[in-house]
């Protein structure tokens, strides 16, 4: 059996690292995050580092090796039925922004952004920590801390592509009052896990919020993307929006024609996701056992338990996990940011069928990795087994098992990995003007 990891530089190389960045924020003079066409965000260790006191061990913030349900997670009041699966849930709604301009923009109703502002403009938050498009490369992303309706605004919509928000905690840490944080379940947990060393983080955080996840592409997805539609040169992509403007969107990329002028390209959604980005998540997104964000004050999904209509402006299934979400939740109703109606555990699981078989499948992904001397992460409190025993019939009990052991040799799971740092070439202005 594989020994576990035990540096950070060995959970990159294991390809168990899910970019979030959060080792980066706790260790900044000896760690920085790069973007790597093919592997995703991924953090730089420098050759000598001298020894660090426990606090900042970066070991200790990461969700790549490591995750676990706590044993404080509350027991009464939950909606049971949905525990093992799903994990705490106080309460479920479906609900979208008041707003028609941020409804419209966000991926589904602008949900996240609707909260986010709430906390701004009632005083309970002076920003909101999330990612956005990097303005001079537009197809990658960066960490930034909003402020204004108008930041979150330009800022709404899903990013299907390697971010690494905890890289900018600090700027919570820092800031004159509480904040919002907006990320991915392991973003989010490495948040969680984050403030169990750092006190000042926690007392500067008031709500986090998680968007489930059914795994990061890499860059070299967007690319092939932008291929799709034409766009050969990376440099001359001038933006890139992967969904929103109506739900769920379209994947719509500007970009600077040979002619100097400005053209727009889209693809559908079942398009950009299905048949292309899909195909590039990293590894350690196969081998995770949140893709709900079990460990967010709030967690939103789409309701894909509904029919796509062309001028739908989009909604969220909305996951109350823990008192604060509760509070901050109603709180944002009541005052006209949210319009909410109260849904039920079905719909949740028709949204996304996938999860509880996906947890099963994991059980027998685990052991197959073991048993070929694949390191693993340490997983406690997750119910695997039970649903590979409940909801995967035979033949997917053997292709989960059977196909990981394919995707050892595929993958080269066994092979230590190295970084290929991705160089962007900056899009050039337009010199016709």
């Amino acid at each position: 059996m594989a020994a576990r990891p035990k540096r950070i530089q060995d959970v990159v190389a294991t390809q168990l690292c899910c970019g979030c960045g959060a080792c980066a924020y706790i260790s900044p003079g000896q760690i920085h995050m790069v973007d790597s066409l093919r592997l995703g965000r991924r953090p730089i260790v420098k050759d000598e580092c001298p020894a660090v006191p426990p606090a900042d061990d970066p070991m200790r913030v990461c969700p790549g090796v490591r995750l676990e349900r706590s044993a404080t997670l509350p027991t009464t009041g939950i909606l049971h039925e949905l525990m093992a699966g799903w994990g705490p849930v106080l309460e479920l709604w479906e609900g979208h922004a008041r707003d028609r301009e941020i409804r419209f923009a966000g991926s589904s109703g602008g949900t996240a952004s609707a909260l986010a502002l709430f906390c701004i403009e009632r005083a309970i938050a002076t920003g909101v920590l999330h990612v956005a498009a990097r303005p001079d490369v537009p197809y990658l992303n960066h960490t930034v801390l909003s402020r204004s309706r108008q930041e979150i605004l330009e800022r709404t919509g899903s990013r299907y592509s390697p971010a690494s928000p905890c890289d900018g905690l600090q700027r919570i840490e820092d800031a004159p009052g509480p904040c919002v944080f907006i990320g991915k379940p392991c973003d989010v947990a490495a948040v969680r896990m984050a403030c169990k060393n750092r006190p000042s983080l926690e007392r500067n955080l008031c709500l986090t919020i998680a968007i489930f996840c059914a795994g990061t592409p890499s860059t070299a997805g967007t690319l092939e993307l932008s291929r799709k539609v034409g766009i050969t040169d990376p440099s001359r992509i001038l933006g890139i929006r992967y969904r929103g403007n109506g739900w769920p969107g379209k994947c719509t990329i500007t970009a600077r024609t040979d002619g100097g002028s400005v053209g727009t390209y889209q693809v559908t959604y079942q398009e950009s996701w299905g048949e292309i980005l899909q195909k590039h998540r990293q590894w350690r997104c196969y081998i995770c056992p949140d893709h709900s964000g079990e460990f967010a004050d709030i967690a939103l999904a789409d309701p894909w338990y509904k029919s796509i209509c062309e001028d739908d402006p989009g909604q969220s299934l909305i996951l109350v996990r823990t008192e604060q979400g509760r509070r901050i939740l109603h709180g944002a109703t009541e005052a006209g940011y949210l319009e909410l109606e109260p849904s039920e555990p079905r719909r949740l699981r028709a949204s996304q069928p996938q999860f509880e078989a996906s947890r099963g499948s994991l059980w027998a992904r685990l052991l197959a990795l073991r048993l070929f001397g694949v390191p693993t992460p340490r997983y406690r409190g997750f119910p695997m087994f039970r649903f590979w025993c409940s909801r995967l019939g035979w033949q997917k009990k053997m292709t989960s098992f059977l196909g990981t052991i394919r995707r050892i040799f595929v993958k080269r799971l066994r092979t230590r990995v190295v970084v290929d740092v991705h160089q962007p070439l900056v899009p050039q202005p337009d010199e016709s003007r």
